[in-house]
């Protein structure tokens, strides 16, 4: 199974167009060691030919176009695209399929919280029915969490993780999370019965998470924020990591310290802040997570299970 990276930054990218942080300021100037980063997505594929898109994120255009893998082969118009899962209805994993519409339909497979989310305040599938059929809803059944493929990748296997975090803002369900608003995938090769386990988004972890973390050959996982004030301290945000649904890498809680409790061949941080300090290549904080056997996603990483 083919594993590509297309954006590893967190919502506004990295550096994000309104922020003068350190990272973003230095970046710009070209005074700190630091690549440019796209928001949020990864595609999975067993050939390298058919891929399946999770979560679509505004910054979709240009790494489809920075991706050979995605283009179309044949005819004047097509995708190697075959589906879209969402694991949330954040703006920054959403936005992306407006720029899709010349491409639908599309099978997009979301949990029923997230398709109401979508459906009514941030109504995506209502306006892109008036593109050539528009975003055709598969459920992803968060009670029961069968197994589910998409047609035409049927040799990946998707199974749904509950997992805490948050809703979006302008959600109903913010701060009153339910079962769905959120979800992990186990991504699981038939053929070899190796699994991804991705987790955009997670503000702490649990029992069924570690049991699926320690026989996972990879992990792509949640390295929003360095700490948990991070933003407060940086006079950038008002609210805690913890409270936007964010697990800090550092600390005793942190992502660095649950994956060095198991022997994951990949473990690689995703879903990076543009205020994270691990995004400066000369400082302690990234030296801290590669001492710890830890990779930090770039965008255009390529990841082979």
């Amino acid at each position: 199974m083919k594993i590509l990276v297309l954006g590893s930054a967190a919502g506004g990218g990295f550096p994000q167009w309104n922020c003068h942080c350190a990272n973003c300021k230095g970046l710009r100037e070209g005074t700190i060691k630091a690549t440019p980063r796209t928001q949020s997505s990864i595609a999975v594929s067993p050939n390298g030919k058919d891929w399946v898109l999770i979560n679509a994120s505004p910054d979709i255009r240009q790494q489809i176009n920075q991706s050979p893998q995605l283009w179309p082969e044949q005819g004047s118009r097509g995708t190697n695209i075959r589906a879209a899962i969402l694991t949330d209805s954040q703006i920054d994993h959403t936005t992306g399929l407006l720029t899709l519409r010349e491409g639908l339909p599309l099978e997009v497979y979301c949990s029923d919280v997230v398709y109401e989310d979508l459906s009514t305040v941030f109504p995506l599938f209502n306006l892109l029915e008036h593109w050539h059929g528009g975003l055709n809803f598969n459920p992803i059944d968060t009670t029961n969490r069968p197994p589910f493929s998409v047609k035409g990748v049927e040799s990946i296997v998707f199974e749904p993780v509950i997992i805490e975090s948050n809703a979006p803002p302008y959600s109903r369900y913010r701060d009153k999370v339910v079962d769905g608003n959120n979800i992990g995938l186990k991504i699981i090769d038939k053929s070899t019965g190796k699994y991804l386990f991705y987790l955009p988004g997670i503000v702490e972890s649990n029992a069924e998470v570690e049991a699926i973390l320690a026989e996972a050959s990879c992990v792509l996982i949640d390295g929003t924020l360095w700490l948990d004030d991070e933003m407060i301290a940086l006079g950038v945000g008002k609210k805690l990591g913890s409270e936007m649904g964010h697990m800090p890498v550092n600390g005793e809680f942190g992502t660095v310290a649950l994956l060095n409790k198991f022997p994951i061949d990949r473990k690689i941080l995703i879903h990076i802040n543009n205020t994270n300090p691990i995004l400066n290549e000369e400082s302690e904080q990234h030296k801290f997570v590669l001492d710890n056997g830890v990779e930090i996603a770039t965008d255009g990483m390529e990841i082979t299970i």
